[in-house]
């Protein structure tokens, strides 16, 4: 069991920012060799168990940083907050692998098709982890391969492939070392080809000479600062100098929860900044009130200050943005960690798109739900670009971000479409529609870019088709060879 922590540990290195992706295939290649050395599937649902705690524990250190913005009131609840989450996710990995023990039981050649099995088995529970109550697609363990030119295929069948393939090299790796060479080495090679195959599936235009220029403000918030009045107005003054600064980019955009005021009260607020922006229309990140319910919203304004669009973000944090059973948790004085009014931010309608008029239409993302393939999906339509405002600093300074950073990237790579991320501490970035960074401010810093805006790109197979294909295969490469292998074991003659 603690070879297969430590060994899901080094596994979760293959995530943003170390990246070290083919130690992670190699650890991944250890935890197939404890798994098919199991003689039960109850051995093997406890080696995934440990396995991705190991894996959790590290790939989702950052969880603990929201705890340490107001560690007097909060600090407590860290090393609980890392050790239920690890263990939580990781009984998706322990269902994977009892799953795939128990439909492959054993018998002749039984090892072919357990690999299949294992990775489908794997993957699914990939899948379910990123839909299950909410869902946290976070570390998949396909995001290793974010940094690499296998990005491309995300284009093809979305994350889940992505998964398939690290699992799938993991396999190839141990059969390799095992003294299989024939079987691995073909693997391997089938992996090798499909990423020198990979850059040709980048179909991002290249820009043109009139791109429109987008100037993505990073004011570079501390969190423990950002709602104290001691240093709200020094912040505030930043964000309109950064505005105000030379240029004529054709939209300015602000992070999420920029405004420091709620929006019920921000008319004069509004024309302040609409004044340093010279006139330029801009999209905020703001907080509002709608009666008892607050929001955590972004808007449009034009050249006056005048709201033209709204957006309330819909798919919440768990105990972040609210509190599941609010009112109870109340009485025990727990409140969602972002959370500024009541037991939380409502919900907004669902997925929507913003017209920007000149520049297209965007599909409009607030923090977490950059993470969700089917948040940019959901969105009626076919947009020009995904418009993502988030408030990084809750992530702290060392993996959170970055990681958020990423699978911002395969978002856009998803879709075929370009991305505008203004993020408070970074990173801010101008994305293109093949998922590669154009522009960007680096963590911790304060500034601006004006960046081109890049064009983008024709749906991608993944845009018309979703998750259903891939899920579809996944199923038979689970199904077929457990099926196939039962039949074997009934034919075959008992002395």
């Amino acid at each position: 069991m603690a070879l297969a922590c430590a060994l899901g540990a080094v596994a979760a290195l293959g995530q943003a920012p170390w990246s070290l992706w083919p130690l992670s295939i190699a650890a991944f290649a250890g935890l197939y060799g404890l798994y098919i050395r199991a003689a039960t599937w109850r051995r093997a649902a406890w080696l995934g168990l440990a396995g991705g705690a190991g894996y959790f524990a590290l790939a989702l250190s950052w969880i603990v940083e929201p705890f340490l913005i107001d560690i007097a009131r909060h600090g407590w609840m860290a090393p609980f907050a890392l050790l239920l989450s690890a263990v939580g996710f990781a009984l998706f990995w322990a269902l994977a692998q009892g799953v795939a023990r128990a439909l492959m039981p054993g018998g002749v050649g039984w090892m072919r098709g357990a690999a299949l099995v294992w990775i489908a088995s794997l993957t699914l529970c990939e899948a379910l982890r990123g839909w299950l109550l909410t869902g946290f697609p976070w570390a998949q363990p396909g995001h290793a391969l974010i940094d690499t030119a296998m990005l491309g295929w995300s284009a093809v069948g979305g994350a889940l492939p992505l998964t398939a393939l690290v699992l799938g090299a993991a396999v190839a790796l141990w059969h390799v070392a095992r003294g299989r060479r024939l079987m691995g080495a073909a693997a391997l090679a089938g992996f090798a080809a499909l990423y020198a195959v990979a850059p040709m599936l980048d179909r991002a235009p290249a820009p043109a000479a009139d791109a429109p220029i987008i100037r993505i403000v990073q004011p570079n918030v501390p969190q423990e600062q950002k709602w104290d009045p001691a240093y709200m107005g020094f912040h505030y003054d930043r964000q309109m100098d950064l505005t105000a600064a030379p240029g004529t980019p054709d939209l300015i955009v602000w992070p999420e929860t920029a405004l420091p005021v709620l929006l019920n009260r921000a008319e004069e607020t509004l024309r302040d900044i609409a004044a340093a922006a010279r006139g330029v229309p801009m999209v905020l990140g703001v907080q509002r009130a709608d009666g008892a319910r607050y929001y955590n919203s972004m808007i449009l304004t034009d050249g006056a200050g005048r709201q033209t669009a709204l957006y309330d973000k819909h798919h919440l944090v768990p105990f972040g943005e609210y509190m599941p059973l609010g009112d109870l948790a109340a009485r025990f004085g727990l409140r969602g960690l972002a959370q500024q009014y009541g037991n939380g931010y409502s919900a907004g309608p669902g997925p929507q798109m913003m017209d920007l008029g000149a520049l297209g239409r965007a599909v409009p993302l607030i923090c977490y739900e950059g993470v969700f393939a089917r948040d940019v999906a959901g969105a009626p339509g076919r947009a020009d670009m995904l418009l993502l405002l988030t408030n990084d600093a809750w992530f702290g300074e060392v993996s959170g971000p970055y990681q958020h950073l990423a699978q911002a990237r395969l978002r856009s790579a998803e879709q075929g479409l370009p991305m505008i991320r203004a993020a408070n501490t970074g990173v801010s970035a101008m994305i293109d529609a093949a998922g590669q960074i154009t522009a960007q401010i680096s963590l911790g810093e304060a500034g601006y870019i004006d960046a081109a805006l890049p064009p983008p790109a024709p749906p991608t197979p993944y845009a018309r088709t979703g998750d259903w294909p891939a899920l579809l295969l996944l199923a038979l490469m689970a199904i077929v060879p457990a099926a196939l292998q039962r039949r074997k074991n009934r034919t075959l003659p008992t002395a």
